[in-house]
């Protein structure tokens, strides 16, 4: 087996590396580890779905066995840290042109090692054609599934998993995609998918849907008289025609049939009244180009006015629409989406699906894969894997456009735990996390890009030191740099590239591309160091806080809260500082904040509030290890717990940055509990409980949280909630509505970001809101 696989290897990969611009094993990766497979087969794209083990390095932090030493001896740092190898799911999905499928299954077959299954799950028209070849190729046997079973299967799992998946297109906007935030129920929706003809179903639950309607007037329509009409026989060169036609030449409009009393009758005179009506009085000939554009217009008003008329019928105002037709093609968005405008009078939005060519493989795979439930999890978007939305502009010729050679990918990673939404949400189904969308905000988006190429050179740095004893850090360090390098520069030429862009999309990007080179937490060290400085801090900190009037210490503890936060690896100019002066600690940060009144300044209305009665429960959200959670968040933490106020301390799930994480918090929480009876006392009795978000990213979603928290904080009844951090409470939540009272606090590290907001390096953001009753 091991002798036919490498010769085979040879001459399959050899022809693949021919016809295509990335190695084989780059865009069929981990494919020796592949468990189970499904595929999908139209008519000119084959799309390849398959679910894989990856193994990955991961740090854990363990508390020492103090027993029969002191546990105060200068030298020990607070814990232990090792780095062990950890195996997680992954979701790949390929997607190629038919022509390379024999040359793609060959080199499948010769890397197949550890699959579990003698089963492929097939959908599309060619899953019939290619049957026998499948077989032959993998020996496994092909299953066919229904086709709009796995749409449907396929489109509700991209729309409960990722977050940015379905937009709007907006013909006149740079850029012209404009990405909606899922609701956080789905259902129902309508779904109208133009192939040869046009389904229509209506989806109601994740198991129910019907075909309520359809039309032979379809995609196949389109091309069929396009092709008799000007002698082209491929859909994409049909398409590129009509991109450059003038549909008033061929089509009678409004204005051509009454004149000017148009007007009268409310009508605009652009309209069509009849299409192709000008060919049979006009004594000329037509251009492709017009004939072209005349049929498209057609075809799409056909389909969107019934599309229309379904929707209002059923009461739905969710449209999505997909099949080869679409296909991602800004001619066929902008007539379906006019004609959806126009007929419903923007009552029904078109929306599309960034991952549209994928729904059938997703459906395939999710059939054949039942008996393990893939839906009780919650999966990511990996963007170190992903090509993401390329820009198909209808300027590029068709060989361009087909981008002919590459091959897109699609991988999402299976979550350890269920997300959901907090509860404490106003409104799940206008939240939006971030502030900045930079997918419109060129000038944003050119600082912030250039902000993290810059950075570039640190964070590899960085990561090389974290493995010291690692001989190949050095290299798998450059192939991270490359890898992020190039995600950098397509976001500048396709900012759309993974929904919209924002500083936690950049961020987020930055962690998977570190973990894809086995750098899963570059700053466990220096968070270590830090952990066991602020430790030893601790009781001297609470002491005077102690000794402090009620009024005065209040004040002092948000100060605490404030300086604490100074302390981030993240922002250079706060790392600048930590490399050049080790001995820049607490007091030092405190001098570094700018004086009240601060930039947004609530304190005052936050000391009143402190004066009546106390919260039931506050769910805090931490964010930096070292000073920042143990000399700001627990001191600020125990005067709650002295309040009567239990207090949920969310910590992130995964390292990110020097974010302090959820089991270094729990080694935190001990050390402190063994030196300050308040917090002891608190945790022995679950008023102070430890728990994780979810997340491993330096900002927050309130939409996508673990569900143990979210249900811990509904049982708790919490009424109050502070966010703290740039990316936690301003990058991400800075207008996050909530049902309960809510404090936003953070320091801005970055001179550009304060400046746009009217203050200086340094600034304080104090917000402290309370809903409208």
């Amino acid at each position: 087996m091991a002798e036919r696989g490498a010769s085979g290897s040879g001459s399959s990969g050899d022809s693949l590396d021919k016809s295509i611009t990335l190695p084989p094993d780059e865009i069929f990766r981990n494919l020796e580890n592949a468990k189970r497979f499904a595929i999908d087969i139209g008519g000119s794209l084959t799309k390849l779905a398959y679910y894989s083990t990856v193994q990955h390095k991961v740090a854990r932090v363990r508390s020492f066995d103090y027993s029969g030493k002191d546990a105060e001896q200068d030298h020990e740092p607070p814990y232990e840290i090792s780095v062990q190898e950890e195996v997680t799911a992954r979701l790949h999905f390929v997607k190629f042109e038919n022509t390379y499928i024999e040359a793609c299954l060959d080199f499948i077959k010769d890397h197949l090692v550890n699959t579990e299954t003698k089963v492929i799950q097939a959908t599309g028209g060619g899953a019939y054609k290619f049957k026998d070849l499948i077989e032959e190729k993998l020996r496994l046997r092909v299953d066919k599934e229904d086709v709009m079973t796995c749409l449907i299967k396929g489109c509700n799992f991209v729309l409960k998993n990722i977050p940015h998946e379905a937009f709007v297109y907006q013909k006149d906007s740079d850029p012209e995609f404009k990405f909606q935030t899922n609701h956080p129920n789905i259902f129902p929706y309508l779904l109208v998918n133009i192939g040869s003809g046009v389904s229509i179903v209506k989806v109601e639950t994740e198991d129910r849907f019907e075909w309520i309607g359809g039309s032979s007037i379809g995609g196949g329509t389109f091309w069929g008289l396009g092709a008799l009409l000007t002698k082209t026989k491929k859909f994409d060169e049909l398409l590129h025609l009509a991109s450059k036609g003038q549909h008033a030449n061929v089509d009678m409009l409004v204005q051509d049939v009454y004149g000017g009393a148009h007007q009268t009758l409310g009508l605009s005179g652009n309209l069509i009244a009849s299409s192709f009506g000008k060919s049979a009085t006009a004594d000329r000939e037509f251009s492709k180009e017009d004939m072209a554009k005349s049929l498209l217009h057609m075809i799409s008003n056909d389909i969107g006015q019934l599309a229309c008329l379904y929707a209002k019928l059923h009461c739905l105002d969710r449209v999505y629409f997909g099949g080869f037709f679409i296909r991602g093609h800004p001619v066929t968005m902008r007539t379906i989406t006019y004609s959806i405008n126009f007929f419903s009078k923007g009552e029904v939005q078109a929306l599309f699906l960034r991952h549209e060519g994928y729904l059938g493989a997703i459906g395939a795979f999710l059939k054949g894969a039942e008996q393990d439930n893939p839906n009780q999890y919650s999966w990511g978007e990996n963007y170190a894997g992903s090509s993401g939305l390329m820009s198909s502009s209808p300027e590029l010729c068709p060989t361009q456009r087909a981008r002919s050679g590459t091959f897109d990918l699609l991988e999402m990673d299976r979550l350890e735990r269920p997300l959901v939404n907090l509860p404490l949400l106003l409104d799940p189904s206008s939240y939006v996390p971030d502030t900045v969308d930079l997918t419109d905000d060129a000038l944003a988006r050119k600082y912030w890009l250039t902000c993290f190429e810059e950075a570039l050179d640190g964070v590899v740095k960085r990561a090389v030191a974290s493995q010291p004893g690692s001989v190949d850090a050095a290299e798998r360090a450059e192939k991270f740099r490359q890898k992020y390098w190039s995600k950098l520069q397509t976001l500048r030429h396709q900012p759309f590239a993974y929904g919209t862009l924002t500083v936690r999309s950049l961020l987020d990007t930055r962690e998977h591309c570190l973990n894809e080179f086995n750098f899963p937490d570059p700053y466990s060290k220096v968070k270590q160091k830090e952990n066991g400085v602020a430790l030893k801090c601790f009781p001297r900190v609470i002491r005077c806080l102690d000794a402090l009037g009620w009024e005065e210490r209040q004040l002092a503890l948000v100060k605490g809260l404030l300086a604490g936060n100074v302390f981030d690896w993240g922002a250079k100019a706060v790392s600048d500082v930590l490399e050049s002066d080790p001995q820049f600690g607490f007091e030092e940060a405190k001098m570094k904040l700018q004086e009240r009144p601060w930039l947004v300044d609530s304190y005052s209305k936050w000391l009143q509030r402190l004066k009546g009665p106390p919260h039931k429960c506050a769910l805090i959200f931490a964010d930096n290890s070292g000073i920042d959670v143990i000399l700001g968040v627990f001191p600020f933490v125990r005067e709650l717990l002295s309040r009567g106020t239990e207090v949920i301390l969310a910590c992130n799930s995964g390292p990110a940055l020097n974010d302090v994480t959820y089991c270094e918090s729990l080694i935190v929480a001990e050390r402190i509990a063994a030196m300050d009876p308040v917090v002891h006392s608190a945790l022995r009795e679950e008023r102070l409980l430890l728990m994780q978000t979810g997340s491993s990213s330096p900002c927050l979603d309130l939409s996508r949280l673990d569900k143990g928290l979210a249900v811990l904080v509904r049982e708790r009844g919490a009424d109050l909630v502070v966010i703290e951090g740039m990316g936690r409470a301003v990058h991400t939540n800075y207008y996050a509505a909530l049902r309960c009272e809510s404090l936003k606090l953070a320091v801005i590290k970055n001179s550009w970001l304060a400046e746009r907001l009217g203050g200086r390096l340094f600034s304080v953001i104090f917000k402290y809101e309370v809903p409208a009753e």
